[in-house]
């Protein structure tokens, strides 16, 4: 049976004035793919920098495993299980696709000694293995400068999946992608986090991939939860269809 894996629990926080996120309160079960929906401003983003430690709220509570994490530094909080990753790529763009898995890895584990390599041992394979969950394996060794949009974003996914999570936090994957790859990316992405066994909250705008990938969906407005349900049932919300979806 599912448990919470996090808790928000009425969470707050303004910035000069303007409040962004307004006693959220809001809990994400361990297997549950969720995605956050909701208008440009709604704090969606926000939310999600107040669950890895960017942000400190003004007052409430985030827990995971229901430990309180909110005074955390986001290396700590990292550490405990919660990755995330960014709407824009967070790559070294001058380096190998391998070379950056292995920085990451080095990273979890540690390791910056200029006597070891980083790829030495059983690290590379570890790698390898990695960028085969989400079919990079063949541009192991090309410059990550040199990959397309959705395969930047599924490498910069699978640096935070080096860091071996429990749940992460996506904002946007399919953020700037074309909409031929849109699909692919997510059906690759799924599969990964499945095999991974990987809890996954994603603010997402496209309402398709929405529909068909999240478990659950929860609907932000003005930093509040407005509505939140399988998508099937949040999607005949006539206040959502028009506040989200613009019908």
């Amino acid at each position: 049976m599912s448990h919470p894996l996090l808790e928000a629990k009425d969470l707050r926080i303004a910035f000069y004035g303007v409040t962004a996120v307004d006693g959220i309160t809001f809990q994400i079960n361990e297997g549950e793919f969720v995605a956050i929906i909701g208008p440009n401003g709604s704090g969606k983003t926000t939310f999600l920098n107040l669950c890895s430690g960017y942000l400190k709220p003004d007052s409430g509570e985030v827990c995971l495993d229901g430990i309180s994490i909110t005074a955390m530094a986001p290396r700590s909080i990292a550490h405990r299980g919660i990755a995330r990753a960014f709407q824009i790529p967070q790559l070294f763009l001058d380096q190998t696709v391998l070379d950056n898995l292995l920085i990451a890895m080095a990273a979890k584990q540690g390791i910056w000694s200029w006597f070891e390599s980083l790829g030495a041992g059983r690290r590379r394979e570890e790698a390898m293995e990695l960028l085969a969950l989400v079919g990079l394996q063949d541009q192991a060794g090309q410059f990550a400068d040199a990959l397309p949009e959705g395969k930047r974003k599924l490498l910069d996914i699978v640096l935070a999946l080096a860091l071996k999570p429990r749940l992460i936090l996506l904002d946007e994957p399919t953020s700037g992608v074309s909409s031929i790859e849109r699909f692919a990316l997510m059906e690759t992405l799924m599969k990964a986090l499945r095999q991974a066994k990987v809890t996954a909250l994603f603010v997402e705008h496209d309402m398709e991939v929405v529909q068909r990938y999240s478990d659950r969906v929860a609907v932000w407005d003005a930093g509040r939860v407005l509505v939140q349900g399988p998508p099937s049932e949040v999607f005949k919300n006539a206040e959502v269809l028009h506040k989200v979806v613009g019908v």
